[in-house]
């Protein structure tokens, strides 16, 4: 059944990929960040009351850093998905367990001692690499179109989700609940994006402002499931079903806005995709007992 929730987590996200990408036709980042954030808190608040669940929290500095990297990374992201194709956009962000796993690297080569025998990281280090080449073939056909800028926001955005995703391993470890988690980041969405707005200037609202809602409905959808997906604590098997999201936004890229990806972005994308799950097994093989991530 866990594998069945994180599946739905993939879809969900991926759906609220297209509604960010078509709203972004009228709405700019920030606007999209501070009715996602918006809509969310209202949700969580709901859930929270509903599993009696109380907000208050002991560690408010904790959920402000989870909050700040977590917005960061969610605008960039926002941004990337306007400004590239769908498939591009999600598998840069998907990178952060390539991310997570090139700073473990870094942390043990930092620690190393060469007289304490020979560095232990380098399968680890190979699937990194990996990860990186696949980054440089899928923005390849990008750079060619002028989108240089819109990939590097796109990269930042998964280097962005991995700090979150191990700021919310730490409140997971302390025990703070997944709604009161999920609420303070709606929180810190709605403060970063309308203080964006403020200083943007907000956009006129039409029809198309109907596409905010599912957008905002299908980001707690997702989270909601990844979070019943890791409730019985996490598999391989689950962890990795994350990037079954990759297809689900590629095959909407391709059959809802045309998008042609060359077989060289294909090649990359796969690359990230093998480099990611071996990623995640070598440091469950490491780490046996460490949690798994939360998109």
């Amino acid at each position: 059944m866990q594998a069945l929730w994180m599946i739905l987590a993939a879809f969900s996200f991926a759906s609220m990929a297209v509604c960010v990408k078509v709203a972004s036709e009228w709405f700019n980042a920030a606007e999209l960040v501070f009715y996602r954030g918006l809509v969310g808190m209202l949700l969580m608040w709901l859930m929270a009351r509903r599993q009696g669940t109380t907000l208050r929290t002991a560690y408010p500095g904790m959920h402000a850093w989870r909050s700040l990297v977590g917005v960061m990374s969610l605008g960039a992201w926002f941004y990337a998905i306007a400004g590239l194709p769908l498939a591009t956009a999600m598998t840069l962000n998907y990178m952060s367990s390539v991310w997570i796993a090139a700073f473990l690297v870094g942390g043990a080569l930092l620690a190393w001692n060469p007289r304490a025998g020979a560095l232990r990281q380098g399968p680890l280090a190979l699937a990194v690499l990996a990860g990186f080449v696949g980054v440089v073939m899928m923005l390849r056909p990008t750079i060619e179109q002028n989108q240089v800028f819109a990939g590097l926001v796109g990269l930042l955005s998964g280097l962005g989700a991995a700090f979150a995703y191990m700021q919310v391993m730490a409140l997971g470890r302390i025990g703070e609940p997944e709604a009161r988690t999920v609420f303070y980041f709606g929180v810190g969405s709605a403060v970063a994006g309308g203080g964006g707005m403020l200083v943007i200037g907000a956009s006129p609202w039409g029809w198309y402002a109907l596409w905010l809602l599912p957008m905002a409905l299908l980001a707690s959808l997702g989270q909601w499931a990844m979070t019943r997906a890791y409730s019985q604590g996490a598999t391989l098997v689950v962890a990795n079903l994350q990037y079954s999201g990759l297809v689900f936004g590629a095959l909407y890229g391709v059959l809802l806005f045309g998008e042609i990806i060359p077989p060289i972005g294909w090649a990359g994308m796969a690359l990230i995709i093998a480099s990611g799950i071996a990623g995640t097994v070598l440091r469950a093989r490491a780490a046996p007992h460490a949690p798994a991530e939360e998109h």
